[in-house]
């Protein structure tokens, strides 16, 4: 019974990201895509929108080894970003821990993101989300749907996945899994958590959704 969230907006935000995404691939191939490039791209996971870039910039797909190096620079870019002196990230606390929680209570815990995997190791260690929790980030040739598919893979259900965006939402639907939102940004029939929310509120609605 594996239950995925999201990162960015469900757990906490890192402002800025999609900038750094540009300087990152500006750092890759020389300079960085445009904004108006950035806009053009469709798909939630850094996977998608490089490889989109790619093709804008280059006329062909984007090969493992070049989204590797992208993945580097991107977590170079976070690194030099987000630091004690640097900007500051914020955090929904109630969440994350209400995730530990779940874990406690002896359910499958996932971090399930569109953020490339290095980048995604970096957001949840500072967000200090419990290392018990496999982290799944945004891997070649997947959407986010597929992402919560390999995540959930040969695990019975219930499932579940936590977000906070409609993409969110529609992926849940895709992978045919149940949703749970946090914050304004997907509004719907589907139940919904204030960010600021306690970590006991998180694992009471988790456990009306599965009926536990």
């Amino acid at each position: 019974m594996p239950l995925c969230f999201d990162l960015d907006g469900t757990l906490g935000s890192f402002a800025g990201g999609y900038l750094l995404l540009r300087e990152a691939l500006g750092d890759v191939w020389g300079e960085p895509p445009s904004a108006a490039d950035l806009g053009r791209c469709q798909g939630s996971t850094d996977w998608e929108i490089v490889d989109q870039l790619h093709a804008m910039r280059f006329g062909r797909p984007l090969p493992d080894a070049g989204y590797a190096r992208y993945d580097r620079a991107c977590l170079a870019r976070f690194a030099a970003a987000f630091h004690p002196r640097g900007r500051q990230h914020t955090q929904f606390d109630g969440i994350i821990a209400g995730m530990a929680r779940l874990v406690d209570q002896g359910l499958r815990v996932w971090l399930v993101s569109g953020n490339a995997p290095s980048v995604l190791e970096f957001k949840a260690g500072k967000l200090g989300v419990d290392p018990r929790i496999p982290r799944l980030g945004s891997l070649p040739r997947l959407d986010r749907a597929g992402l919560i598919r390999q995540a959930l893979q040969g695990c019975p259900g219930p499932h579940l996945y936590v977000g906070d965006r409609p993409h969110d939402q529609l992926a849940a639907a895709a992978a045919g899994v149940r949703f749970l939102g946090v914050g304004p940004l997907v509004p719907g029939d589907h139940p919904i958590l204030d960010p600021g929310a306690e970590a006991g509120h998180l694992v009471q609605a988790v456990a009306a959704l599965l009926g536990r």
